[in-house]
């Protein structure tokens, strides 16, 4: 019997399963870049309460289980902030990750007035870089993260989202 991924907002009753697959989602990023610190592992359970009570939170479930996450809000600028997408290892390279940012994408500019969307990754994650510029974002700058990684920031005008399908 074969179940299929669904894509939905994420509830309360989520965070934990959130919680703990970004915990297991993000050790290969701490490993490419020999640092345990970054942020997405040294999140507390109650931020991801927090997040996913006030931010555009969306989960990718097979079953009961969340095996897949994204979060977005609106910044100071209008721009969406999409981060810590997240997909359970053993499912990642199925179209999970462009599906969940497809909906965060969607309900971000036609909710909540996303004039565009930014993220940013790690400047060695190819795996990541790759995803985000099949689906139309450009590398727009650099920063670092607060844990110290380098990191490329990506943007996309809000009308492409459809573009990411």
């Amino acid at each position: 019997m074969g179940m299929s991924v669904t894509i939905s907002a994420a509830t309360e009753q989520d965070a934990e399963q959130i919680f703990k697959l970004q915990y297991l989602c993000f050790q290969s990023e701490a490993a490419l870049y020999g640092n345990y610190r970054i942020d997405p592992l040294v999140q507390s359970l109650d931020s991801v309460r927090s997040e996913v009570a006030g931010d555009c939170v969306f989960v990718a479930r097979l079953g009961d289980e969340v095996v897949g996450s994204v979060r977005g809000h609106i910044t100071e600028d209008g721009a969406a902030s999409i981060a810590r997408l997240c997909v359970h290892p053993r499912l990642q390279g199925h179209g999970i990750g462009a599906r969940l940012l497809r909906a965060a994408e969607a309900a971000l500019a036609e909710e909540r007035g996303a004039t565009r969307f930014r993220l940013h990754t790690g400047h060695r994650s190819e795996g990541n870089l790759r995803l985000y510029r099949r689906v139309g974002y450009q590398p727009v700058g650099t920063s670092e993260g607060a844990d110290g990684v380098p990191m490329i920031v990506l943007e996309k005008p809000a009308g492409t989202y459809a573009a990411t399908a």
